[in-house]
């Protein structure tokens, strides 16, 4: 019995321990990625040491998250496709929706987003550009020189809003806008 039939995910298989006497390496394959465990003992608990290849900057593969009996059936994941599909449309629109009514719109439109990245690959590479500019956005906004300047101009805009609301006060008193005589 292999590991792909009885439900494991990798084949770890024996390499040739290069290590000091007393150690033992093997090497763990598994959906296209290999990983070398190194010195693992059993006396000292089940630590280990892990040296694997990177990925893409830390990013998740791309493709189909279904579950591996829907992949297998081609009308099956077609048709998940399309019940993903319809259900990130849902949440994606009642997000369009909440951007001129009450309501989270960004962060709703960015959840059917989610839903639709679990299934295609256009939505996951969306979702990967978006990452990368907010996290740009905020690198961006915790400069030190960025943030001086917000808070100058803040404090100019507000010293601004005083003057006015003050000189506002001193011409026509404290009487609503609408009821001023001209």
């Amino acid at each position: 019995m292999d590991a792909e039939s009885d439900g494991r995910r990798g084949y770890a298989g024996p390499v040739p321990a290069g290590g000091p006497a007393g150690t033992a390496t093997a090497e763990v394959r598994s959906a296209g990625r290999s990983a070398t465990v190194v010195d693992m003992r059993t006396e000292s608990g089940p630590e280990a040491e892990v040296e694997s290849e990177p990925e893409d900057a830390g990013e998740p593969r791309l493709g189909s998250r279904a579950p591996r009996f829907i992949r297998a059936s081609r009308p099956l994941h077609l048709s998940w496709q399309v019940g993903v599909f319809l259900v990130g449309l849902a949440v994606v629109a009642a997000g369009a929706a909440m951007l001129v009514l009450p309501g989270p719109g960004w962060v709703v439109i960015f959840a059917g987003m989610a839903i639709w990245a679990t299934e295609f690959v256009w939505a996951q590479l969306v979702l990967r550009w978006t990452k990368r500019k907010v996290k740009e956005a905020a690198k961006k906004a915790l400069d030190p020189r960025v943030r001086r300047r917000n808070i100058i101009l803040t404090a100019v805009g507000g010293v601004i809003a005083a003057i006015g609301c003050g000189y506002y006060v001193w011409a026509f008193g404290f009487q609503l806008p609408w009821n001023v005589a001209w």
